[in-house]
């Protein structure tokens, strides 16, 4: 007969068996290809850390044009297939007002399956069990695991839990001290981007191939254009043409100032030309975007070290913000990419994309318990205004919608 510490010890070894078959899933989608992979390395330019400082007569490449004559036939048809390039303004009829009104007019759409994967299935597991006991605790453990949340998060929940479980606490009592747990480990402040006093803005974007990054660029741009802030946007990424090809369609389309250099450039040289344009011309903000650098490739990380060096000598304050971008759907794979782009650099704030559609977005709650990082901006839909401000205490109460309340 197993005493209470050995019954401990067990039920914590078969909960990290089902963490790390749960992980093991989770690599059949771990981003790049190993092919994008060997790309991308040798495709790394070479240059010395004496280069770090480029000449400023760099070759400019300014996209923008008003009447869209400078687009090519290439770009018009990339600009087709860019998601919500076509309409950047939105009215009442189509979309509702407020950071969670989306959310909650589609959230059977969108977050439904995050809602479902964590709350609804805790819900139905304290139905079935009809009381509150070690049974029912061991059966959430399995369930936040498999929705993402992560061994350690889930086991600092569950440890509160079992306290509230030796009081003899009611379903709904266990319930909202559920609620309330999500509450301490999201926040329940907004942590809004916020310009600094002085111009230009320097904003650097950071993350591996396919997290989202040239989109949330191009919908921060259409954000602060509208604001009445004169933007420009730097290709940093060298590396693919199709990232040059896609960020000049979406300076095109924002009205935007658009820099880029060759295939193959320094990115750090192309973040010099950019600063030193950005300050002659007076714009207000400067969103660069970088290669999609793999977490595993130190090679790759230390060419990024270099670009925010290169900022720093021509802007000390600078970058105001390193925005890392994580996408929701990779799953425990954001908590290795958020772990070692943090200790590569100094990452300001968390954009967390394509929340809308998939079940793995527990993988927020994870990320918010093991990092104090902000998480500034979602991704819930391909529109130009599915980039919101995230709201922790209104993502935690969606989550505990009823399906009734926000049909």
């Amino acid at each position: 007969m197993l005493n209470s510490l050995d019954a401990k010890i067990c039920r914590e070894v078969e909960l990290f068996m089902i963490f790390f078959w749960k992980k093991k899933q989770d690599t059949s989608t771990p981003g790049p290809s190993a092919a994008e992979e060997a790309q991308e390395t040798s495709s790394l330019p070479s240059a010395p850390d004496d280069q770090e400082t480029p000449a400023p007569n760099s070759t400019l490449a300014d996209q923008r044009s008003n009447d869209g004559s400078l687009v090519s036939a290439e770009q018009a048809t990339l600009a087709e297939q860019l998601p919500g390039t076509q309409e950047l303004e939105t009215t009442d009829s189509e979309k509702p007002r407020g950071l969670f009104g989306r959310l909650k007019a589609a959230l059977s759409q969108r977050i439904r399956k995050t809602r479902e994967e964590i709350v609804g299935q805790i819900k139905a597991a304290i139905k079935a069990a009809g009381k509150v006991d070690e049974n029912l605790l061991e059966r959430i453990e399995e369930i936040l695991i498999r929705a993402d949340v992560g061994a350690e998060t889930t086991l600092k929940i569950i440890e509160e839990m079992r306290e509230f479980e030796a009081r003899g606490v009611s379903a709904d009592e266990l319930i909202e001290n559920f609620k309330q747990q999500l509450l301490r480990i999201v926040g329940t402040e907004k942590h809004l981007l916020s310009p600094p006093p002085e111009r230009p803005w320097v904003i650097l974007f950071v993350g591996v191939n396919g997290t989202g990054k040239t989109t949330t660029i191009g919908k921060l741009a259409a954000e602060f254009g509208a604001k009445g802030l004169r933007c420009l946007l730097v290709a940093g990424d060298t590396f693919r043409a199709a990232a040059i090809e896609q960020l000049g369609i979406w300076a095109q389309r924002t009205g935007a100032e658009f820099l880029a250099k060759d295939m193959g450039a320094d990115p750090a040289g192309v973040a010099y030309d950019a600063l030193n344009k950005a300050i002659a011309e007076k714009i207000d903000v400067v969103l660069i975007d970088t290669a999609g650098r793999l977490h595993t490739k130190t090679n790759l990380m230390e060419e990024l070290k270099k670009v925010v060096r290169v900022v720093k000598k021509i802007i000390p304050n600078a970058p105001h913000d390193t925005l890392l971008v994580l996408d929701a759907t990779t799953g425990q794979n954001a908590i290795q990419q958020a772990r070692v782009f943090t200790e590569a650099i100094p990452v300001t704030g968390l954009v967390m994309t394509k929340l809308d559609g998939t079940a793995k977005g527990g993988v927020l709650i994870g990320i918010r318990n093991l990092f104090s990082i902000p998480v500034v901006k979602i991704g819930v839909g391909e529109g130009i205004d599915d980039l919101r401000d995230f709201d922790p205490k209104e993502f935690v109460d969606a989550l505990f919608e009823e399906p009734e309340e926000i049909s």
